[in-house]
């Protein structure tokens, strides 16, 4: 009875209210994880379809570069809603959509560079990898920066949060730090895999290629999962709140 209560407490008009940061979780996760997966695969000198890998980061990247772009102009998001989502989810998820558009086109394009070139050989194939990915490695780096940034704002401000009306999260909706620490340790994942991606390009070094390697795998598992988890929760949030 007191779930049923707390259900009829909020009502949102949700035809204002647009949300879709589930797919974008979805194709953030699975895009770190297809990044780890193909730096593991030159690494190891395995065998790589280039053209496969092009198709599934236009595709992906296409999707953030959509849901990124429209959640970053539209301002904000929602009448009386929360800006700070179009900052906190709309503008990376502009910058990594963009950044794997074109990474679709250099594997579509210059697909052999990455094909025949492994990281142990030091021959002009690795260097051609290291010229052409160093320059925007730059970029990588800032997000990174933004990414420590949005951490920050999310342990300050205890944002993230769920409202108790949503299925599973809102049952942590007194102990907002718990969501708040969940989310915001992502983006520190996220962050240190991105400021140590251009000095790992400088010399193409292995130790710190794992360290980014790893920090975004674990990341994106975890944004692969609750992405996927959402799909409930935020139908659940819906059906309670209209």
């Amino acid at each position: 009875m007191s779930g049923t209560l707390a259900q009829q407490g909020l009502k949102i008009n949700w035809a204002e209210m647009p949300t879709y940061n589930t797919i974008m979780a979805l194709a953030a996760g699975v895009g770190l994880l297809l990044i780890v997966a193909l730096g593991w695969q030159m690494m190891t000198d395995r065998p790589i379809a280039t053209e496969g890998w092009a198709i599934a980061f236009a595709i992906l990247g296409a999707i953030l570069f959509v849901t990124g772009l429209h959640m970053t102009l539209t301002w904000p998001l929602a009448p009386g809603g929360f800006a700070f989502d179009n900052i906190i989810f709309g503008e990376p998820a502009l910058g990594f959509g963009t950044l794997m558009l074109g990474a679709a086109i250099v594997l579509w394009r210059r697909g052999a560079v990455f094909a025949e070139a492994s990281l142990e050989d030091g021959g002009l194939r690795t260097e051609q990898v290291r010229r052409l990915l160093w320059p925007i490695s730059i970029f990588v780096f800032a997000l990174g920066l933004a990414c420590f940034g949005i951490a920050a704002a999310g342990w300050t401000y205890t944002l993230f949060a769920a409202p108790p009306q949503e299925p599973i999260s809102g049952a942590f909706a007194e102990y907002p730090l718990i969501e708040a620490t969940f989310i915001s340790g992502l983006y520190v994942l996220v962050g240190i895999g991105a400021v140590l991606t251009p000095f790992a390009l400088i010399r193409l070094n292995r130790v710190l290629l794992a360290i980014v390697g790893v920090a975004w795998a674990i990341a994106g598992i975890a944004f692969t999962l609750f992405g996927a988890l959402n799909y409930f929760t935020h139908i659940g949030l819906i059906i309670h709140t209209m």
